[in-house]
């Protein structure tokens, strides 16, 4: 049934591809642009991904493993541009810097924008992680970064890759920020191919041609993380070792820290700020701005219902029953994820018109459309928190007289259930931000924070936006500090459990 629902936008662009022909193929792929657009989607997703696990994996470090001031503020921060859209972001850097566009500056908006899909997994892991393997290797001669690339990065190196996965496929799906920046990408290619022409089929070619780059980086993604697990020896949290003292790098580790939430959080806000400040548009709807954030809301908790009903199976299979119909159904999965809102979105107002015709633009069918779309989010959480909990246990609990079904919800399930939540409420961040589907699909009448911002902003009304962009960015800090919050909790009880062993010595 799951691979049923994945594969909507896959058979829709199917179908409008056939429609038009051979013919129209050959058209389509002779153009030079199209080639040139797939290479610079696919350069951009690479580099942004190979960025982000670079700044990312450090900074995961920092927060967790290192001995800095803040810890707990810094662990929220670097957390909170999870609240900025990609568009506003790319706005702001516009709007600070003129000239600011291009490909470079395409990579420096996006990455700023997706390093909390990174820096989130990789801590979480690096807490869960015992740190004797470390020590074991600082005892054999090894300084503490070898130690750390030897010791512990396998171990975690699964949820930095799928952290990575999910940045490459936000990058090659995204169109506000390309198209704020002028970057010629499929995605912005796909957009002006609907917008310039009722004729659907050479969309929907480019769109498949965008669907095969995103199962190539998804069996990428699978063959780097190829049979590694995670499972932990024992159910008790790790011991957590003595914060690292960083010594001269103590200077260059705040300078990275301030630069990742610079980039990511403070040059929106100043910009956004500046705006409504300097601008003449600038007239407050308070009823407006109300219904928006509530309507915004709203649409992220259906969205979530939705996303993880249709992860659940997904990441089960994937994270307890490894085979070769498992990886193909995850990587099917995440294809939707890649697409364009704005195909995922036409896909869906195909099947609603055509086939249930009495649900086109209601709630419910939205949230279909945001489940398609961001189940990849919800998947990999599931995944990766199943597949920390050992099966053992799964077969101690079916010799104490449970069900199969009964040992999975009593043991797995609530194992698993913090990592799940944070994939949960992932989704309804991104579900809160998300433009080119619920422009489509929404209730006639309806709008959310996002909506109204794109709308305001595509008739030159920034200060009048900008109420709805620092609303977006407060309502989104939400979730974005719920997800902190297990951290800065491990943290806390780690500098308790620091100063004790200290006190002993």
């Amino acid at each position: 049934m799951v691979a049923v629902v994945v594969c909507v936008p896959l058979v829709y662009l199917i179908v409008r591809a056939l429609e038009g022909g051979a013919e129209t193929a050959r058209v389509v792929f002779e153009q030079p642009s199209v080639w040139q657009a797939a290479a610079t989607s696919l350069a951009l997703a690479a580099l942004v991904a190979v960025t982000t696990v670079c700044i990312g994996v450090p900074v995961a470090w920092l927060v967790v493993r290192a001995a800095i001031r803040a810890r707990q503020l810094w662990i929220v921060v670097v957390v909170l541009p999870l609240a900025v859209p990609s568009f506003v972001g790319a706005f702001a850097w516009a709007s600070l810097f003129p000239g600011f566009a291009g490909f470079w500056a395409a990579w420096v908006v996006l990455s700023a924008a997706t390093l909390p899909y990174v820096i989130l997994p990789t801590a979480a892991a690096l807490r869960s992680v015992d740190p004797a393997h470390e020590e074991v290797a600082r005892t054999l001669g090894l300084r503490a970064v070898p130690a750390f690339l030897r010791a512990a990065l396998p171990q975690i190196w699964p949820a930095v890759g799928g952290g990575a996965l999910l940045v490459a496929l936000y990058v090659l799906s995204d169109f506000g920020a390309v198209s704020i920046l002028r970057v010629d990408t499929l995605s912005r290619a796909i957009y002006a191919s609907y917008r310039s022409s009722f004729d659907r089929s050479s969309a929907a070619i480019l769109a498949l041609l965008l669907a095969l780059l995103a199962v190539l980086v998804v069996a990428i993604e699978q063959r780097a993380r190829g049979r590694a697990q995670r499972s932990r020896l024992a159910t008790a949290a790790p011991r957590q070792p003595l914060p690292v003292r960083l010594g001269r790098w103590t200077v260059p580790a705040y300078l990275l820290l301030g630069s990742v939430v610079t980039a990511g959080l403070v040059v929106p806000l100043l910009s956004t700020i500046r705006q409504l400040a300097t601008g003449s548009s600038a007239r407050l709807d308070v009823a407006d701005l109300t219904n928006a954030a509530l309507t915004s809301a709203w649409y992220g908790l259906v969205g979530m219902v939705f996303a993880l009903g249709l992860a659940i199976p997904v990441g089960l299979l994937a994270g307890r029953y490894p085979s070769r119909l498992s990886r193909s159904l995850e990587r099917f999965s995440f294809v939707g994820h890649a697409l364009p809102g704005v195909v995922v979105g036409l896909s869906i107002v195909f099947v609603g018109t055509r086939l249930v015709p009495g649900i086109y633009q209601t709630v419910a069918l939205l949230g279909f459309a945001y489940g398609v779309l961001f189940l990849p989010k919800a998947a990999a959480a599931v995944r990766g928190s199943v597949a920390t909990v050992p099966p053992v246990l799964e077969d101690v609990a079916r010799t104490l007289g449970h069900s199969p079904f009964q040992a999975f919800m009593r043991v797995t399930l609530r194992l698993a259930s913090p990592g799940i939540a944070a994939g949960a409420l992932l989704v309804l961040l991104t579900v809160m931000k998300e433009l080119p589907a619920t422009l489509m699909l929404r209730p006639t009448g309806e709008n959310t924070l996002a909506t109204r911002l794109w709308s305001l902003s595509e008739v030159g009304a920034y200060a009048a936006a900008a109420p709805y962009s620092l609303s977006l960015i407060a309502i989104g800090a939400i979730p974005a500090f719920v997800l902190a919050v297990p951290l800065v909790r491990a943290s806390k009880r780690r500098g308790a459990e620091s100063s004790g062993q200290q006190s002993r010595d």
